[in-house]
């Protein structure tokens, strides 16, 4: 046998049933609408239906949506040219523009990318499934994807194309809408399936989940709960992440910073094992970079660790490439001017808004309790305060709040946070599991 198509018959290995899913595979629904935890096997169910449908039924047009292109290649491509046997397709499969699926049997698959949504538009489609749904622009589903689901074809006119929407929750936003409706109102062509990511993956890597993420994170990503955004983006901060350490004179001073805004607030830390200690802050009105850095070198003159690592936002490397000064180099000078070392920490591309949030979120405190950052609201009180008054804007999920004057500060420990303790790092770790997702 062909040894490319007998790896694409070994990507077919049992799975661990459970009754909602057994119910999602089997039940004779329109619309599906499938809110489920993490790794819990949603969208390896997706894969093998569509598979299945695409191989069983010959002469239909399916689709394999995300909410990018590239998201749906790296979502969908792959796994669908293998759960296909494409290693056995007579036509091999379209890569680009827009990739496609050739089956024997007539039947085609296309990969679409929902960020220009009417890519869907203008195909009697029998049939799809949208990844991440709740990453969708808002008002796709009404506008672009219900539209085209409901084009009719001539030679089919009593035919509906029926479409599952699934992925994470992501608060109080349309894939709740969704949800609800497929939940609660009756309608005979929609209906919910949930489930947790508990009910599939082992206890360890449940477990594993709980110590690294803040709980709201844990709720919906592992337990597909639809979370309300409140105000406060870090409202498990409290006093119990008070602390009234300072800094020793051996330790390491970690400088956090967010660039180009009015004050020029930064942050000043120590790590101590697995914790962060935010213990002190510069603040300064109407400076600039330079004048920040003399004042660190003039406070911490007698510190016996000479050694500092810089965090912050790529926006400050502004000019480096053309060989002009940016934020950082004029901070490095001051620094190297008076005896200092330093190693610049600050990644090439900012990390999403979401993932700095829920970076400092875990730290704040995990879904099992554990707390590992802690503020000297006397030595530190703009992180004091920025972590327990910055708010989100009105109607976003994750906008911050930018009238706020100590949103910048919380940005900056965001910046240090992530490239510390990366939620997206550890997850990486915890792979698909054979046989159950």
């Amino acid at each position: 046998m062909n040894p490319a198509l007998q790896r694409q018959l070994d990507r077919w290995y049992a799975l661990k049933d459970i009754p909602e899913q057994v119910r999602l595979i089997t039940e004779q629904v329109r619309f599906k609408v499938v809110p489920a935890g993490r790794r819990s096997g949603k969208t390896e169910r997706a894969k093998r239906y569509l598979a299945k449908q695409a191989m069983k039924n010959a002469g239909e047009i399916y689709f394999a949506a995300a909410p990018t292109q590239d998201q749906a290649r790296k979502i969908w491509w792959d796994d669908l040219c293998a759960l296909t046997l494409s290693a056995s397709h007579p036509k091999a499969p379209r890569v680009s523009p827009q990739p496609v699926i050739f089956l024997p049997n007539g039947t085609e698959i296309h990969v679409i990318g929902l960020d220009k949504p009417q890519r869907i538009e203008g195909i009697a489609w029998t049939g799809g499934i949208i990844d991440e749904i709740a990453d969708i622009k808002a008002s796709a589903w009404e506008a672009n994807i219900l539209p085209a689901l409901n084009t009719v074809s001539p030679e089919r006119p009593d035919y509906r194309a029926w479409c599952w929407l699934i992925g994470v929750p992501d608060g109080l936003n349309h894939y709740y809408e969704l949800y609800e409706y497929a939940r609660t109102s009756g309608d005979p062509e929609w209906a919910a399936y949930h489930w947790k990511s508990a009910e599939v993956l082992p206890q360890d890597v449940i477990d594993s989940a709980k110590r690294v993420m803040s709980r709201k994170q844990y709720l919906q990503e592992f337990e597909a709960s639809f979370e309300t955004a409140t105000g406060r983006i870090y409202e498990d901060y409290s006093q119990a992440n008070h602390t009234s350490a300072v800094i020793e004179p051996h330790e390491q001073l970690l400088w956090m910073h967010d660039q180009n805004f009015t004050p020029l607030s930064s942050a000043i830390g120590v790590r101590r094992g697995d914790d962060l200690y935010l213990l002190d802050e510069i603040v300064l009105e109407s400076a600039i970079s330079r004048q920040s850095a003399i004042e660190f070198v003039e406070r911490f003159k007698d510190h016996q660790n000479k050694h500092v690592l810089v965090y912050g936002d790529p926006a400050g490397r502004a000019g480096e490439k053309h060989g002009h000064a940016s934020d950082y180099t004029e901070i490095e000078d001051v620094l190297r001017e008076h005896g200092w070392k330093f190693t610049r920490k600050v990644k090439k591309k900012a990390p999403a808004i979401k993932d700095r949030q829920n970076a400092v979120r875990a730290r704040i405190c995990t879904a099992d309790g554990e707390r590992h950052l802690f503020v000297n609201p006397t030595t530190a009180p703009w992180c004091h305060k920025g972590l327990s008054t910055v708010q989100l804007q009105k109607g976003s999920t994750f906008q911050e709040d930018q009238t706020n004057q100590y949103q910048h500060i919380t940005t900056a420990i965001g910046y240090m946070v992530e490239a510390t303790w990366s939620l997206n790092r550890q997850a990486a770790g915890m792979k698909r599991i054979r046989g159950l997702t």
